[in-house]
């Protein structure tokens, strides 16, 4: 199976100078757990995650004047929509993160999560009869 296959489309895509309130905003209404930020000024595409968020938050930094570049991964690591599932699952287990990016002709088309890669390969659930 494919990231093409288990990707989000959803791709939730915010500006540096959101606050972490505006962006965990964004995230929730969307129900992702993680936003592309894309940044021209400081060399193109990173990701806040809702890690990033709590991490922020628990140091008592107020998410109200805290800007997502100041808590972006920039240093990414993408996929391919061609990638196989476990070529995504070994870059998350050896980079230590949960979400990745899936680039496409150098624009971002979707993110692939360690729960989208548990929902395929998880035996579907059986209907237990009542």
């Amino acid at each position: 199976m494919l990231v093409s296959d288990a990707m989000s489309t959803v791709v939730l895509t915010i500006g540096p100078t959101h606050t972490l309130r505006q962006a965990a905003a964004l995230m929730s209404a969307r129900k992702v757990g993680a936003a592309v930020v894309h940044d021209p000024d400081a060399g193109g595409i990173g990701i806040l995650t809702e890690r990033d968020i709590l991490n922020s938050v628990g140091l008592g930094q107020d998410p109200d004047t805290e800007r997502a570049h100041a808590h972006t991964t920039t240093d990414v690591v993408f996929a391919a929509p061609a990638w196989t599932l476990e070529e995504a699952a070994s870059a998350m287990a050896h980079g230590g993160f949960r979400h990745l990016i899936v680039l496409d002709g150098g624009e971002p088309t979707g993110i692939v999560s360690v729960r989208d890669i548990i929902r395929c390969w998880a035996p579907a659930r059986q209907q237990v009869p009542a």
